[in-house]
C-alpha cells in the first residue's frame, strides 16, 4: 500500500517509482503487479508522463464530463464529474514483472489521477508470482 497526499482538485502524479519500490520489497521475482486505487474519484492508467499529453488527457476528461453539467449525483456530493472521469480512466492497472522489475515500454509510466482533491489517497499494490 502506498499513500499519496494530493494538493490540488485535479492532479496527475507519476507513481511508477513508488510502485517499483513496493515491488522490490515483495518476494515476487516474475509475475504480475496489480495497482489498484481505493477511491471512486481517482483513476489509474499507463501512459507517457509528458506534461503536454497529461494536459490533453485532462482537457479531454473535462470535455467528456464537465463539472456542473446537471448530474443527479451532484445533488448530494457535487462531485459527479470526478466519479464519471474516474469511470472513464479505470481503477486499476496490471503490469508484467520480470526479475523484480516492472515491464514497461520506454515512455510508459503509471499515472495516478486525482479528480476530487486535495485529499489523502491509498493505492493498493499486489504482486502475484508466476
Amino acid at each position: 500500500m502506498i499513500e499519496i497526499d494530493s494538493g490540488k482538485p485535479v492532479e496527475v502524479m507519476d507513481i511508477t517509482p513508488s510502485v517499483q519500490e513496493a515491488l522490490r520489497e515483495s518476494k515476487v521475482i516474475n509475475g504480475i503487479c496489480l495497482v489498484y486505487t481505493l477511491h471512486t474519484t481517482t483513476g489509474l492508467t499507463v501512459n507517457e508522463a509528458d506534461p503536454a499529453l497529461i494536459k490533453d488527457i485532462l482537457n479531454l476528461l473535462e470535455r467528456v464530463a464537465p463539472q456542473g453539467a446537471g448530474y443527479l449525483h451532484d445533488r448530494s456530493d457535487g462531485n459527479a464529474h470526478a466519479h464519471l472521469r474516474a469511470a472513464l480512466l479505470g481503477s486499476s492497472v496490471v503490469i508484467p514483472v520480470e526479475q523484480k522489475r516492472l515491464v514497461l515500454g520506454t515512455w510508459q509510466r503509471i499515472l495516478f489521477f486525482e479528480l476530487d482533491g486535495p485529499r489523502r489517497r491509498k493505492i493498493y499494490i499486489k504482486a502475484v508470482p508466476d
